[in-house]
């Protein structure tokens, strides 16, 4: 996920898509006719959608958070002022309000 929709400099609420049931019908269905050689792949992918599909979203965010700024580079304190700039940086439409309460999720949510 490269963005997450409804953050602006207007909104501070975020929505989060999940589609993992989707992927996992998918998955079943590539399930029912694979070949041998096929399906160890497909039962690891189907077993990791499985285990995340339950993922809160406030764990999610703070996956996304995680991910951009380790795109920007940054690795240094996620508590810090510079890991909200960063994020911003990385976001250009995150509001103040909006980078700090991510911020705060991926505090709350380590990982």
């Amino acid at each position: 996920m490269t963005g997450i929709t409804g953050l602006s400099k207007k909104n501070t609420f975020v929505l989060t898509i999940r589609d993992a049931d989707v992927v996992a019908a998918a998955l079943r269905e590539a399930l029912a006719d694979a070949s041998p050689m096929e399906r160890p792949g497909l039962e690891r992918a189907a077993a990791l959608v499985r285990s995340t599909a339950s993922d809160t979203e406030a764990l999610l965010r703070a996956r996304w958070v995680r991910s951009r700024l380790a795109a920007t580079g940054f690795t240094g304190d996620i508590t810090s002022v510079a890991a909200v700039k960063a994020l911003r940086q990385a976001e250009p439409t995150l509001s103040l309000l909006a980078a700090v309460q991510l911020q705060r999720e991926a505090v709350a949510h380590p990982g």
